[in-house]
């Protein structure tokens, strides 16, 4: 009886044995089931080709400051009373038109006593010619003694000295009297007027602002591989982000044909230093703004986008497929669906595509949008939006 349970026992340990045996292997023929799987799964990506395209570059600078070449002070060199204003805020002016009469009420009593001067001297000049001339006579004669020719010689010659100091005193006085009338120092608007009439200046002191407005001027310095087909005379449309301020700060009168942020303001490189053909990391750009109409001022503006006035062919991708805009790199989807990271070198972009100078080859694809969470090496199903 014994035995027969000992052999049943036994028979029941190897059952429990084997079904525990087999258990595990289920377990583990499962667990590589679902590891083939999730290696075998593909995650669903929107992608483009890389490929050549029609862009038409833009750069987005943050500030531009807008400045004229010919811009200047006029400047009173005298002091005295502002009498008279000639012109207004915007007036058009030529280069030496008066704009300002400041009366020095002392110049008019100081030239009387110039003149007053110059008669006195004139009359000792005539006297100390007469008794010199006795004085020569004399001596030739042997009549007078050397000492009082040399003295009648030297009373003449200081006479000729104060005659000359006091017209050289008149021409000082008369000069000051001409700089009572303050002209434009260059031809172009007037910007600011600082003082009105009435008001007492001093030598020195800056009246109107008065400068030519019609082109203004901006540089930014550029990567030299971003250069590209930029040489001098590019041309280009600059836009202004949040529009330009109208309300000027020197009138609202503006010049006919003008179309403000609706045709945006023509602008062409005039100069590149240093010039693309000496090596360089970085270049500046001179860009020179058409202000015919008579809209910008010469200041600083926020948000100004340079449009490149014609597309030109290049390689490139959605500008989204950049994961970031900085490091420049992209996720490539490879010939067996997976996912590589790489590192690219983009160019100019017109806001839907960037233009890629190495890294990528005509035809390989690349991650558009829906990049969050993605790792190199992922399994995916690329769907093209092209």
């Amino acid at each position: 009886m014994k035995k027969y349970f000992m052999i049943g026992l036994a028979i029941i340990f190897a059952l429990t044995a084997s079904l525990i045996v087999y258990g595990a292997y289920l377990n583990r023929q499962g667990e590589l089931q679902i590891m083939h799987r999730m290696e075998e799964r593909a995650l669903p990506v929107h992608g483009a080709k890389a490929a050549f395209r029609e862009i038409k570059p833009h750069i987005l600078l943050n500030t531009v400051n807008l400045r004229a070449t010919d811009m200047a002070d006029a400047v009173t060199l005298i002091d005295g009373r502002i009498m008279e204003v000639y012109v207004d805020k915007n007036s058009v002016v030529s280069q030496g038109q008066p704009l300002f009469t400041v009366v020095n009420e002392k110049l008019p009593l100081q030239l009387k006593e110039a003149e007053s001067n110059i008669t006195k001297a004139m009359a000792q000049l005539k006297q100390t010619a007469n008794n010199y001339d006795r004085f020569r006579r004399l001596v030739e004669n042997k009549a007078a003694s050397q000492a009082k020719f040399e003295e009648a010689e030297a009373q003449y010659v200081a006479a000729q000295a104060n005659l000359a100091e006091a017209q050289a005193r008149k021409e000082q006085l008369m000069m000051q009297e001409a700089r009572q009338t303050v002209t434009a120092p260059v031809a172009g608007k007037v910007l600011f007027i600082y003082r009105q009439a009435g008001f007492y200046v001093q030598p020195g002191t800056a009246l109107a602002l008065v400068g030519n407005f019609s082109s203004l001027y901006f540089d930014f310095p550029i990567d030299d591989y971003l250069l590209g087909n930029i040489d001098v005379g590019y041309r280009a449309n600059l836009r202004f982000k949040n529009g330009v301020s109208y309300q000027k700060a020197y009138s609202t009168s503006f010049e006919s044909g003008n179309q403000g942020a609706e045709g945006g303001f023509r602008a062409v490189v005039t100069e590149i230093s240093p010039p693309p053909s000496e090596p360089a990391a970085y270049r500046n750009l001179r860009w020179q703004v058409d202000n015919g109409a008579g809209l910008l001022e010469p200041q600083t503006y926020d948000g100004v986008n340079i449009e490149a006035d014609a597309g030109r062919r290049a390689l490139a991708v959605p500008l989204e497929a950049l994961i970031d805009s900085h490091e420049k790199e992209v996720f490539v989807v490879t010939a067996e669906n997976k996912l590589e990271r790489r590192q690219v070198k983009a160019g100019a972009d017109d806001d839907n595509y960037v233009e890629i100078l190495s890294g990528l080859a005509e035809g390989e694809i690349v991650v558009g949008s829906g990049k969050e969470g993605l790792e190199e090496g992922l399994n995916v199903k690329v769907v093209l939006d092209e």
